[in-house]
């Protein structure tokens, strides 16, 4: 398993929950150094590549190529299953767009794949007495806003779960998933 920094989690994270699954804009506080940094690491490990941007549809530019063009950055399918989603089909055939970005491969159903953090995360939110954000950072070794990020991004948005969550004395704000999912 990759092992990600809470910022590169948090790019990639950003980017599956995007329709076209580019990684800009960056978060505004990830800027300069930091930014070219956290980047290049991800580049390197794969988790992200560049593409050309297009500018006719208002795609963010990562750099500019010495011919002009604009380069832009999606999130890889390693880069999906880095952050605990799997494509269930990749998409062989292009679906028109505005732009030639068809040889991005997007989940189209994305699942929590065996064993991942992901249905870890479910299987403790499907459990009889849920579970508080501080429960599932330490279980993951996780910041409390990767894991708020999870709940909202990977299950509710990319997923389509019903999470929800109920203030318990004592305890705190317990979230659940129903079994039904």
């Amino acid at each position: 398993m990759t092992k990600l920094s809470d910022t590169q989690t948090i790019v990639l994270s950003a980017a599956a929950q995007r329709a076209n699954m580019l990684a800009l804009p960056l978060p505004k506080n990830l800027k300069g150094g930091a930014a070219q940094k956290v980047i290049a690491s991800l580049l390197k490990q794969g988790l992200l590549e560049e593409i050309d941007a297009d500018a006719r549809i208002g795609e963010h530019v990562w750099r500019e190529t010495g011919d002009g063009h604009g380069v832009t950055l999606a999130i890889t399918e390693h880069g999906l299953a880095a952050i605990g989603i799997e494509p269930e089909a990749s998409r062989d055939a292009a679906e028109p767009t505005q732009s030639d970005h068809a040889a991005v491969k997007t989940p189209t159903k994305p699942n929590a794949r065996e064993g991942s953090k992901q249905a870890q995360l479910i299987a403790m939110l499907q459990g009889a007495d849920g579970a508080t954000i501080a429960e599932i950072a330490a279980a993951f070794g996780w910041q409390p806003h990767t894991v708020r990020g999870a709940i909202a991004g990977a299950l509710k948005k990319k997923l389509g779960l019903d999470v929800t969550s109920e203030k318990i004395e004592g305890r705190g704000r317990v979230y659940r998933l129903s079994r039904e999912g």
